[in-house]
């Protein structure tokens, strides 16, 4: 169980660090909020050709639980991608995935703060290694700025995706019993919905960009895998081993992502990138050895 839980969610960081990859090459083709929408549009297609009759058979467990699972499409999906996109229009790709490392150590606290879900000492460790590599990376090799609050405003703004993916990640404790199909397609339609208000605005404000070649080749990417891959497999991950354990391996998204930056960008890579990525690898790996043995999850 834990070898195929390993493997499921480092398939699912790699296209996780993918997507910041392109949302950075998206910069200038389409914009952000239009990204978030049409990826969602992309996969409720999809998922309408094959889940429909999945769908169908769950509805009853679907309407008890609509609004935990459209609050899931909203959370989980549309606020964490259009902070993502947004961000990624300030600041670099290689910093937005060594950021991402943070969800682990937001989904340590809540969890211990509303669940007193047991922590050891060296999963406290783990994510005050993790802490440090994210502050050194948002600080840009200089965490006298975290003081002074000069965060640059894209850093910020993965800030606050990194709260928003790891409340999604605790809530799906509360999933309800229906098959990963179903908990997939009615969380999408909750994104598309979601998603809709936010292009408006982008419009209003006049920050909207029609996709052209490559927006559209970005939009097919997101809406296919980030939008629906990496989800599934991020969502029995969770169910192998649990959030705590799962949410670890966001850390491993700054090796893909880092690579994806430097070969498909040309992004340089800093010193301080390198010592946060050991920083953020060395805390997985930490909090991993030295979970509470006596909790399965």
């Amino acid at each position: 169980m834990n070898l195929q839980a390993y493997i499921i969610l480092c398939i699912t960081t790699a296209i996780w660090g993918g997507n910041s990859v392109a949302g950075k090459l998206a910069v200038g083709h389409v914009s952000p909020m239009m990204l978030t929408t049409m990826r969602w549009v992309i996969a409720c297609l999809v998922l309408l050709a094959f889940a429909a009759p999945q769908v169908k058979r769950d509805m009853p467990v679907i309407a008890k639980n609509w609004l935990l699972l459209l609050g899931y499409g909203t959370i989980g999906f549309t606020a964490f991608n259009a902070f993502l996109y947004s961000a990624l229009q300030y600041t670099s790709a290689i910093n937005a995935v060594i950021e991402q490392a943070g969800i682990p150590m937001v989904i340590f606290l809540m969890n211990f703060v509303f669940f007193r879900t047991a922590v050891s000492w060296a999963q406290i460790a783990g994510f005050t290694l993790t802490l440090v590599g994210v502050a050194l990376t948002a600080s840009h090799g200089n965490p006298a700025t975290l003081l002074s609050l000069e965060l640059n405003q894209g850093d910020a703004l993965m800030m606050a995706a990194v709260l928003v993916y790891a409340g999604y990640t605790v809530a799906l404790r509360w999933k309800p019993g229906i098959h990963w199909k179903s908990l997939i397609a009615a969380s999408a339609f909750g994104a598309l919905l979601s998603s809709l208000p936010l292009l408006v605005w982008e419009i209003a404000e006049g920050g909207f960009i029609f996709p052209d070649m490559r927006g559209w080749i970005i939009v097919a990417y997101a809406g296919l895998l980030p939008s629906l891959v990496s989800q599934i497999l991020y969502v029995r991950g969770v169910e192998l081993i649990g959030p705590n354990r799962a949410g670890l391996f966001i850390n491993t998204i700054p090796i893909f992502g880092m690579l994806l930056s430097i070969l498909l960008i040309g992004e340089k890579l800093e010193t301080f990138h390198i010592i946060a990525m050991v920083l953020v690898l060395g805390g997985i790996a930490v909090a991993e050895k030295g979970r509470p043995r006596t909790a399965a999850k």
